[in-house]
């Protein structure tokens, strides 16, 4: 079995959210079971041409109305044998940014079109689509009429790449396939991938179920009820040796589950490194796109009780202005409450996880989230709405049983939150029961092992074969 695996990110060349995270761990953790498999992406401006080398092969559009040729390159996943292929084309990637583009719409396509070509020409049996920027690929690659199979991962259904119907008419799709791709007179990429692919799946269980209800499906339930025996929800998993507190360098100090003094060094030092006085009340991390997702009008109706607990709030993420500008004046009325960091930082990303208590995630829908994740991997105790992969991976807390890993509340209300925050900070203040939870959460495995196991199965589902890959 020959699988490509295609994303339009990938960590450590191309990160603007957990799609790279996942493009750069899953194809690893499959090698390691055995797969042949490669992984394709675009080569985007912002990808440093270090250690990438020119094939010297080029690949042309078959479909768009305009031919596009893109230089084919080559690099490895770092830490493996994973050969990883990048398209590239400077009209259409030449922008410094993965996705702001001038014209993300028809950069897709493009690229949509010369990877099918290329997945048709390199002996694949199966092509891993991720999100709508892919989509198209399952239509082209029906055209094609090669007998490659496809299945596509959606990682956040609300993102779908909606563009009006002259992108339809330069696609080059068959006018036979248009109700596929198409939502009422526009072209939707990700319906396209979820009408032709032969298997679905989504990030998580719960999230595979949310989006088959009009509350969470975005316009496409109806599609995705029609397909359900063809859906599956598959939990993300992390690079358990990239994030490892133990040994990562962005820590002031490392530890693990069975030495977690460093954790406490940690906070102190973040604590200075942020702007905040050093106390021992509770140090809460939020790293998120600044947006309603997230569950930050919660956060805003209750911003004035939060200020008045005994904690300290760390904001690092950007996004819609309302929400920037919310944490930046809290952080003049409260200095010594709260420091939002309005940008991205990857070294102050790990020193909030390393050094913070909890980690907040109050989301109104989340498809898998990885934040939690990684909080947990080091200690730091999420909370959360328990929706989509939330659910599936935070356990509340059981004070009766001392299970649990961490602490949620199912409606979305800023009472329920406030309510939780209390309870996480009271179960804080008790020294037994903090450790408890924290040695909980670092004890769970969310490595890619399990997940990799179950994306082969579905694999072998699509292929119909039997035993080894």
């Amino acid at each position: 079995m020959r699988v490509l695996f295609v994303s339009y990110e990938v960590y450590p060349l191309a990160k603007v959210g957990g799609l790279a995270d996942v493009a750069g761990s899953l194809p690893k953790a499959l090698k390691e079971l055995g797969l042949d498999i490669d992984v394709l992406m675009p080569f985007h401006g912002s990808v440093q041409n270090r250690g990438i080398e020119n094939t010297g092969r080029t690949v042309k559009t078959r479909f768009v109305k305009k031919e596009y040729e893109f230089e084919l390159h080559r690099t490895k996943l770092p830490s493996s044998e994973v050969d990883l292929y990048l398209l590239k084309n400077d009209e259409l990637m030449n922008a410094p940014e993965v996705y702001n583009v001038s014209d993300l719409g028809l950069q897709a396509m493009a690229f949509s079109d010369a990877a099918s070509v290329f997945a048709s020409e390199g002996g694949y049996d199966l092509v891993h689509l991720n999100d709508w920027h892919t989509g198209l690929m399952a239509v082209y690659l029906d055209q094609i009429g090669k007998p490659i199979r496809t299945l596509i991962s959606v990682h956040n259904l609300a993102y779908q790449g909606v563009y009006p119907e002259n992108y339809l008419r330069i696609s080059g799709i068959e006018r036979d396939r248009w109700g596929m791709v198409s939502s009422g007179d526009n072209i939707n990429c990700l319906k396209a991938g979820l009408i032709a692919s032969d298997m679905i799946n989504t990030v998580s269980p719960t999230y595979a179920r949310e989006i088959q209800t009009s509350e969470y499906g975005a316009g496409l339930d109806g599609v995705l009820r029609e397909r359900k025996d063809d859906l599956i929800g598959i939990l993300n998993g992390i690079d358990s040796t990239e994030y490892d507190p133990a040994k990562d360098r962005h820590l002031w100090v490392n530890f693990d589950s069975k030495n977690v003094e460093g954790k406490a060094i940690n906070k102190g030092h973040l604590q200075d490194f942020v702007g905040l006085p050093r106390t021992d009340n509770a140090v809460i991390g939020l790293i998120s796109r600044l947006v309603d997702q997230k569950g930050l009008d919660l956060i805003a109706a209750i911003k004035e009780d939060l200020m008045e607990l005994p904690l300290q709030l760390i904001v690092l993420g950007t996004g819609e202005k309302k929400y920037e500008g919310m944490f930046e004046r809290l952080q003049v009325e409260c200095p010594d409450k709260i420091a939002a960091k309005i940008t991205f930082n990857l070294d102050l990303a790990q020193k909030i996880y390393g050094g913070c208590d909890m980690f907040l995630m109050p989301s109104r829908y989340e498809p898998c989230g990885l934040g939690q994740l990684f909080a947990m991997r080091y200690g730091t105790v999420p909370v959360v709405r328990l929706t989509g992969g939330l659910a599936d991976t935070v356990k509340e807390f059981d004070p009766s049983s001392f299970e649990g890993n961490g602490f949620g509340f199912y409606d979305y209300s800023p009472e329920e939150l406030l309510e939780t925050l209390k309870k996480a900070i009271k179960a804080y203040e008790d020294q037994r029961t903090w450790s408890r939870i924290v040695s909980n959460a670092m004890e769970e495995d969310f490595s890619w092992k399990a997940s990799a196991r179950n994306y082969l199965a579905v694999y072998e589902k699509i292929l119909e074969v039997k035993g080894d890959a």
